[in-house]
């Protein structure tokens, strides 16, 4: 089936909201090339339980999509016009499983060595498209804070390397109350500027407390999901003929109530946790891996204005059957690997960060918890410098905020 041949009974099986919105805009969807209207619909099928920022995103490309003309709508949509796909693809139901139509169409498209001309016409459309849309402005600089180090008392190597040339290096902090002053200022934001998922705060261990108007996740509590998680891997992995490919596609078909996960109320954020677990390499066994991939998705999908990481000592490495199969034992804690690994993390939280809108006034702070070392990234700051400026948390937070 080709785009323009599309009906809107054809898509009785989405959720409310997708449907909605494929009602009001089944006319751009048939003017569509296939190679790109089936990477569209898996967007649209989840539209249900995204975050606020992703509809806005999809709701924005099919309203500019909408408002080309003619001849524009040609020159935008090219690239993707000139892929031939095969008959069977054509063939495939891919309305509701456009998921894995995108899984066969990319292994045909490098089995036709077309790979190459998708990717030229996807970069050149998303471009046009980031360009098109216009930029709704920040009702607050963004924050991210990291907080590295649990449990660990002593350690040799220096820390922050990474970041030392993008701000100030504060060696004399104050620590006490450290974690409940910087708990405090998001919460403070997210009462200033109220919205849900634009606040957030995970944990690579256990909440510090639950704060008001904050979206929290932590390792300890997606525990009966992760624990499913494993099992239902260990299951896929001992089945004859799995492959990795497959065992991926399967994860990716999961849903909470398929994994029998008990449902939080909120779909969206049941959602998330679970792609979390079942898209994220790593995140299923070490709560330091979890907390840089949540952070990762929670910058690229909801694009918060304020996230607050604290990352927690992950279980010592160990071949990766035992790994994945839970033997009951306790877990050996390794407190300085986790902090290598959360001095990386904080690196890359501070990377992504500065992909978002407003990144030049943007704020990040880095801790080590308990300790007197801190690094901060703002524009009132200078870079490559440090201070010994005897002050807590939460006077620092504010100097850096300006």
């Amino acid at each position: 089936m080709l785009p323009s041949e599309l009906k809107l009974e054809q898509f009785s099986a989405y959720p409310p909201q997708a449907h909605a919105l494929v009602a009001r805009n089944l006319l751009v969807l048939r003017v569509l090339p296939l190679s790109l209207a089936p990477n569209l619909l898996r967007e649209v099928i989840d539209y249900d339980y995204k975050f606020p920022a992703e509809q806005m995103r999809i709701d924005e490309e099919f309203k500019t999509l909408a408002g080309l003309s003619p001849s524009d709508r040609e020159e935008w949509l090219r690239g993707f016009a000139s892929i031939s796909l095969s008959k069977r693809i054509e063939q495939f139901d891919w309305v509701n499983d456009p998921v894995k139509f995108s899984e066969q169409q990319s292994a045909y498209l490098w089995s036709t060595h077309q790979m190459d001309a998708f990717r030229n016409a996807a970069n050149e459309y998303y471009s046009r498209l980031s360009h098109a849309i216009p930029k709704k402005p920040l009702a607050l600089q963004r924050l991210g804070i990291s907080v590295i180090g649990m449990g660990v008392d002593a350690y040799d190597e220096p820390l922050f390397q990474n970041l030392k040339s993008h701000g100030t290096l504060f060696n004399q902090l104050k620590p006490d109350n450290g974690l409940e002053l910087l708990l405090s200022a998001v919460e403070a934001r997210a009462q200033a500027s109220p919205s849900e998922y634009e606040h957030w705060y995970i944990d690579g261990g256990t909440l510090i407390r639950q704060p008001q108007g904050i979206t929290c996740m932590s390792y300890a509590s997606i525990t009966p999901m992760r624990s499913e998680m494993l099992r239902f891997m260990q299951k896929e992995i001992q089945t004859p003929g799995m492959g990795p490919e497959q065992l991926r596609s399967d994860m990716a078909a999961m849903t909470p109530q398929k994994l029998g996960a008990a449902s939080s109320g909120n779909q969206v954020l049941d959602r998330f946790q679970l792609k979390v677990l079942s898209e994220g390499s790593g995140t299923q066994i070490f709560s330091t891996t979890f907390v840089q991939w949540t952070t990762r998705e929670v910058l690229r999908r909801a694009e918060p204005l304020t996230l607050f990481e604290r990352y927690a000592p992950r279980q010592r490495q160990r071949p990766m059957n035992e790994l994945l199969t839970e033997s009951g034992k306790e877990e050996e804690l390794d407190p300085k690997g986790s902090l290598m690994d959360a001095d990386m993390g904080s690196y890359y939280h501070f990377i992504n960060q500065q992909r978002l809108e407003g990144f030049d006034k943007s704020v990040f702070l880095v801790w080590w918890e308990g300790h007197k070392s801190a690094l901060v990234v703002s524009p009132t700051l200078p870079r490559g410098t440090t201070s010994g400026s005897v002050i807590d948390l939460g006077e620092l937070l504010k100097v850096a905020l300006g």
